[in-house]
């Protein structure tokens, strides 16, 4: 008996301990020796380039040794052009964040509250719509309201006049109209995951109360509603104030945004020092917004 027990008791020991070993060997391994391959590739990809922009803003042409100056900067503040891209971009910026928190919110009411056919596809094509690319909008609303587009097709083909009417996508109302069109969805969609999230009881006892549809939206939904219209309102800010395709498709005379004049500066002028100049403060006004976004979406729980 002595025989058929020993290799019973000994046989656990010998298959646990290479495998406590392994367990060992594993948590010596530094904690931030797991954390350098990532920091790596950040370090190269994105902190080294900006970098240089923020260098380069520093260096004008004129010092051949490659000494810091301020010179730069003083020469872009000074300017109209700077001034005038600051203001344009600005504006355009809330003016399409209103508009789509208004729009946002009254077709995420519709879609949210009132039964209709396919409102659970418009609801999914939502999600869908945030991976298409902003030229492609610009491109549809050029073939609707473009000189040859299908508004003007339509009203020179009954009037028979030699051009229609329709030119506003060449001027800012343009550039706006097609900002509203593409990031309203933007908004739409944290305001969908707080109406799911909305006790329907709330709104049934407000109605059997004698609430009217205004006041059942002002008093009971609108105010659950507004953590997601900060959040969302808070990224289109942000997303406004550095778009570059949609005023480039547009073909917008005369609206000069900082990317674009960052565009224009480095390829079409080679002033790279001022084109960094505008970066910086580009990069400066979106990492502010975006920290604004990041506290609004953290009390929002988004």
């Amino acid at each position: 008996m002595a025989d058929t027990t020993a290799p019973s008791t000994t046989a656990p020991t010998s298959t646990t301990a290479p495998g406590r070993r392994k367990a060992v060997s594993l948590t010596r391994t530094p904690t931030w020796a797991w954390a350098l391959p990532p920091v790596l590739v950040l370090a190269l990809g994105f902190l080294y380039p900006l970098a240089l922009v923020v260098r380069q803003s520093f260096t004008p042409e004129s010092l051949e040794d490659g000494g810091a100056s301020l010179t730069p900067y003083t020469e872009v503040f000074a300017s109209t052009v700077f001034r005038e891209a600051l203001t344009t971009t600005v504006w355009l910026a809330v003016g399409a964040t209103v508009g789509c928190l208004v729009l946002g919110f009254v077709l995420a009411l519709v879609i949210a509250f009132v039964p209709f056919p396919g409102g659970k596809a418009v609801a999914r094509f939502i999600d869908v719509f945030l991976s298409f690319p902003s030229f492609l909008i610009t491109l549809a609303l050029l073939f609707i309201y473009g000189s040859v587009g299908m508004a003007n097709g339509a009203w020179t083909g009954v009037t028979g006049a030699a051009e229609g009417p329709f030119h506003f996508l060449t001027t800012p109302w343009g550039v706006l109209l097609a900002e509203i069109t593409y990031f309203t969805p933007f908004v739409m969609r944290p305001l969908l995951a707080a109406f799911s999230q909305l006790d329907t009881a709330q709104l049934e006892v407000a109605s059997s109360l004698g609430a009217g549809p205004v006041r059942i939206v002002r008093q009971v939904i609108l105010p659950e509603a507004l953590p997601a219209l900060a959040a969302g309102g808070s990224l289109v800010l942000v997303l406004c104030l550095n778009e570059f395709g949609i005023v480039l498709f547009t073909g917008a005379k005369g609206v000069t945004t900082l990317p674009m004049l960052v565009y224009s500066k480095a390829i079409l002028e080679s002033d790279y020092p001022a084109a960094c100049v505008v970066a910086v403060v580009n990069i400066v006004l979106s990492v502010g917004l975006y920290s604004l976004y990041r506290v609004v979406s953290r009390r929002a729980g988004a």
